[in-house]
């Protein structure tokens, strides 16, 4: 049965609706970003860009940097972001937009994000680069879809015992990510850990101003969180959705971030456009023998 256009909904032109997308517009190897002024950022070391459009937070730009055909998205910021722009690409690469029709045979996306975030960890400076070997959803989006057998119950547990996790929250959910992905941009610049995600900036990440938030000593729990090998390394608002998603759909996913500021000691980067840049160019030089 063909999905129905409510549920799939392309504009007049053909395009995916919410990025203005055709199949023919991107690649099979994809970088994320959030801000839309850093596509071009990534792009400006192309050598040549085939195909620019924006439609809201969602600027795309594909092109080929040594000889690699590569695509550039800005998915805005937060988990619900990363549900539109997912499963939109998904759908241009493994649905038939005529008929409506999941295709017979289904490709994989490689996705690689480059974000920024803060470092949980005394021991993960500030300028260095933070590979998320889980994520730990934290904001609720994985439990609408049926996530379980992606899910680390055993990890989970723990975390929740040691937080003493408010059960009026949603559960948390921890997703690992594309190994594949992880070998090959893991190098001694790398730091690994699970990257927790939260759905906000501000109380979500326990930052307060004028509003109490319900647990002022969360972020001291999750720095000081360990079971086994695994520790949080750094908090952000997007990985575990990209990872979860990616799992489900049968992409690959790794979330590489910048770390421009260390919760744990109050620091921040005295130039934040210099350690992009450079994870820039790092991410770049990688992905082009994937």
């Amino acid at each position: 049965m063909p999905i129905k256009e409510s549920e799939l909904i392309l504009n007049s032109d053909g395009s995916v609706y919410h990025l203005n997308l055709k199949p023919e517009n991107m690649a099979d190897t994809i970088i994320f970003v959030g801000d839309q002024d850093r596509v071009e950022k990534i792009t400006k070391h192309f050598d040549s860009i085939e195909f620019s459009t924006q439609k809201r937070e969602f600027k795309t730009q594909t092109g080929v940097y040594k000889g690699k055909r590569l695509t550039v998205i800005s998915t805005g910021i937060g988990p619900d972001n990363i549900d539109i722009v997912v499963n939109e690409l998904d759908a241009l690469v493994n649905i038939d937009l005529k008929t409506r029709q999941p295709k017979k045979s289904l490709k994989s996306l490689n996705i690689v994000r480059i974000g920024t975030s803060g470092s949980l960890q005394n021991d993960i400076p500030v300028n260095s680069f933070v590979i998320g070997s889980h994520g730990l959803d934290l904001n609720g989006l994985l439990h609408f879809y049926q996530i379980e057998k992606f899910s680390n119950p055993e990890i989970e547990d723990a975390f929740i015992k040691h937080t003493d996790w408010y059960s009026n929250k949603s559960k948390p959910i921890l997703i690992g990510n594309s190994p594949f992905l992880e070998k090959h941009f893991t190098s001694k610049k790398t730091h690994n850990g699970i990257t927790a995600t939260a759905i906000g900036f501000y109380g979500p990440q326990g930052r307060v101003l004028r509003l109490p938030v319900q647990d002022p000593d969360l972020n001291s729990k999750m720095d000081s969180f360990a079971y086994k090998n695994h520790r949080i390394t750094n908090l952000e608002m997007e990985t575990s959705a990209i990872y979860g998603l990616s799992k489900l759909l049968g992409h690959h996913a790794i979330s590489i971030n910048a770390i421009i500021a260390n919760r744990a000691n109050g620091t921040f980067s005295q130039d934040p456009k210099k350690v992009v840049e450079e994870l820039i160019v790092y991410v770049l030089n990688k992905i082009t023998s994937l």
